[in-house]
């Protein structure tokens, strides 16, 4: 435990030098248009989107606290707000939220985020479930996705077609199941253009990829020069100090690390560490 909150220590300091000098170029930041001020394009495009009524029973369940402003919503609030503040610091648009290993709570928190940004009105966000040969999302809000995910970024069906809203300002692109060689999809230069193509068409404010576990295979390394910057969900009593170390010097190959939240640590929710 020592070890692991002493690497956290030295990630934290690594990350108060700034970016990598090779980082990705950063992707332009869209000023947040206020609303009530009329509809436009893009507004309709998102209000076609099917929209959803989440469960709070089934939110309970699996600890997806953030829809509405509770106090044990507070941890992950304070979370976001680290996260927004940074990523509108450097013009990111585009967060990947992974772990070393799995049952680090990394979709828990993926989704908890989706959720607070979406009481931001001025704000859009977009979730992917990219954990293609574990998805989760569906799971943990308890809802049937409307088609597959690789369907989408394969470009048989549109965004439209296979996107799940919830709420007025978040969109949930989700994995039904599991897809036998997630890479072959993740890799695409196809899925590169798709997502491109609907940051340019929806203008969201933020796009969270929920990533496979870095140490479980490389279907994140091939996805992460897609993104701006990445969270990591270490867990206490859980995640070893050499699996952290090895997934954070792997992470910062491809990508930015903008910081490490430990999850399930003491009393709460989790500890966050974002600078």
């Amino acid at each position: 435990m020592e070890k692991l909150q002493a690497a956290l220590e030295k990630a934290r300091l690594k990350r108060e030098g700034g970016p990598r000098a090779n980082a990705p170029q950063a992707t332009p930041q869209r000023t947040p248009r206020p609303r009530g001020t009329g509809a436009t394009d893009v507004d309709a495009l998102w209000s076609s989107i099917p929209s959803v009524a989440l469960r709070d029973s089934a939110l309970t369940r699996h600890r997806i606290v953030t829809r509405n402003a509770y106090e044990q919503a507070t941890p992950f609030d304070i979370l976001r707000t680290k996260i927004l503040l940074q990523m509108q610091q450097h013009g990111w648009s585009r967060l990947a939220v992974t772990s070393p290993m799995p049952q680090c709570g990394k979709t828990t928190t993926a989704c908890n985020l989706a959720l607070g940004l979406g009481r931001q009105n001025n704000l859009r966000a977009m979730l992917f479930d990219m954990d293609l040969a574990s998805p989760s999302v569906h799971e943990a809000f308890e809802l049937e996705p409307r088609d597959s995910i690789k369907r989408f970024l394969t470009g048989e069906i549109s965004f439209e077609e296979q996107a799940t809203r919830i709420g007025e300002n978040v969109v949930a692109s989700m994995c039904p199941q599991v897809e036998n060689d997630p890479t072959q999809v993740l890799l695409a230069e196809r899925t590169v253009h798709i997502l491109d193509e609907v940051q340019e068409t929806y203008e969201p404010d933020i796009m969270i990829f929920d990533l496979p576990s870095v140490l479980k295979g490389d279907n994140t390394r091939a996805f992460l020069k897609n993104v701006d910057c990445a969270l990591i969900i270490a867990r206490a009593g859980v995640t070893r100090y050499g699996q952290f170390n090895t997934a954070e010097r792997e992470i910062a190959e491809h990508t930015n690390v903008l910081g490490v939240v430990l999850n399930a640590c003491g009393a709460g929710v989790g500890h966050g560490d974002v600078e």
